[in-house]
């Protein structure tokens, strides 16, 4: 069975039901443990697991990965945390389908290649468990039609795993921008700025990451995101940027996307990158890599903002989410750690150093967990990030970011590469909450519970 044949039958699996509203906040007691399953533990998936092995309140009942290598490191990982051993689903491709059927499941969290996280997360959505998966969570703008559609026959939850939107410099920025701190907000900047050149070509023999295959002869992420860049134009990864900046403008809540239009440039990272250390006579460099190097969305606002998101992974570069917030009152650019307020800040139009202000206004999550995120990657918000999913399971509510979240933020990269090919002209961003945006109230980071 191909992947878009098993696509079609897991969604007309769905049985019918009524429209399942995005948020249910009836007190209920938490339950006290929550049982997990993986499907997928290489390195991101793992990570997922190392940090549920700090829980208590966590139980890992079952694996599921096809590399045999993956399912060992992390049945040792178990093993040495003494929990007991997990079920292993590693019988081909389809395997991931008898996890999904376990009564001792509550939920599912998927971290594997991009196309296959819809597939699975429709299974575990119609086998009636809570569903978490990586970013992004879709590649198709089908897809995240079928992510909504499934959550609204079913009422099985379903939450993109978008760390960032955790970051605790953002959260301090959302919670001041709930506070009315910048004044009504008008722009936001944000992008993915990350060289994974080293990534993309990886063999996973060099510790320099100057490795140049992708594909059957790459290691790890090159093994299927490199194609990608081959055989797509446009933002393919925006939601460590869009994630947070969706918070702070209220997108699904009061707010929604409305159109975009993208740019990008040409495309000479990546064939450089073969021919410099591969050497101009290597196979690969004589791939035709359509991904731009820069690729620039322009996104309007329902209320009238504005959000300029960057995708730049394959030139030299510093790490940078790029994000800035900039309303009536003021401004926040976290690439400077700068920060002005108009009528507070000491020197006009001069910014300030951004740290005390991000320190007053912590959020009340880090400022409660803070010590507890301690030992998770990525700065401490793993943590968070799976605590999110693992309280919302507990309390039978809503995930902290939903699955219009997870459907509308994944869009714009399909929607970007529309654009592209259509010489840059604007394309519409469908309502995925189908008009509920406009009543939906919000539900993340409102207080220091998840």
């Amino acid at each position: 069975m191909d992947r878009r044949d098993f696509l079609q039958k897991t969604a007309l699996a769905a049985p019918v039901a009524g429209i399942i509203p995005s948020l249910n906040l009836k007190k209920e007691k938490p339950a006290e443990n929550v049982r997990l399953g993986f499907i997928g533990v290489g390195l991101r998936g793992r990570n997922h697991v190392e940090q549920a092995l700090f829980r208590p309140d966590v139980e890992i009942n079952a694996i599921c990965d096809i590399d045999p290598q993956a399912v060992n490191i992390t049945l040792d990982k178990i093993k040495k945390a003494g929990r007991k051993a997990p079920a292993v689903y590693s019988k081909g491709e389809e395997d991931f389908m008898n996890l999904v059927k376990r009564d001792d499941l509550d939920g599912v969290l998927i971290a594997t290649p991009w196309q296959w996280h819809v597939p699975m997360a429709l299974a575990s959505m119609n086998a009636g468990k809570y569903t978490a998966v990586e970013v992004s969570a879709t590649v198709t703008l089908q897809e995240s039609w079928d992510l909504v559609n499934t959550f609204e026959k079913t009422g099985s939850h379903c939450m993109i795993l978008e760390n960032v939107c955790y970051r605790r410099d953002v959260m301090a920025i959302l919670k001041m921008i709930r506070a009315g701190m910048f004044g009504e907000m008008t722009y936001a900047h944000c992008g993915y700025q990350h060289d994974l050149r080293g990534i993309k070509f990886n063999t996973g023999t060099s510790n320099e990451g100057h490795g140049v295959e992708f594909g059957a002869k790459g290691f790890s992420e090159a093994k299927w995101r490199t194609q990608h860049s081959v055989d797509r134009n446009g933002d393919l990864y925006p939601t460590h940027g869009l994630g947070p900046v969706a918070h702070w403008l209220d997108i699904n809540r009061g707010n929604c996307f409305t159109h975009l239009t993208s740019i990008a440039t040409k495309s000479r990272g990546l064939h450089k990158y073969v021919v410099d250390h591969g050497g101009k006579d290597h196979p690969n460099a004589k791939v035709n890599f359509k991904l731009g190097d820069i690729v620039t969305t322009m996104i309007q606002c329902y209320n009238g903002e504005n959000i300029v998101l960057i995708h730049d992974t394959n030139s030299p570069r510093p790490y940078s989410l790029a994000f800035r917030a900039q309303g009536t009152e003021g401004i926040w650019m976290n690439d400077g750690h700068t920060i002005y307020l108009e009528g507070v800040s000491p020197k006009e139009h001069i910014g300030e150093p951004d740290k005390p202000y991000l320190d007053k206004n912590d959020h009340p999550l880090w400022a409660k967990y803070a010590k507890e995120a301690e030992n998770a990657g990525h700065g401490g918000i793993d943590y968070f990030v799976l605590r999110g999913f693992v309280e919302a399971i507990k309390r039978k509510t809503a995930p902290p970011i939903d699955v219009y979240d997870a459907a509308v933020w994944s869009a714009i990269s399909p929607l970007s590469e529309l654009s592209i090919a259509r010489g840059s002209s604007p394309v519409e961003i469908p309502d995925f909450t189908r008009g509920k945006w406009r009543t939906n109230q919000r539900i993340f980071g409102l207080n220091d519970e998840y």
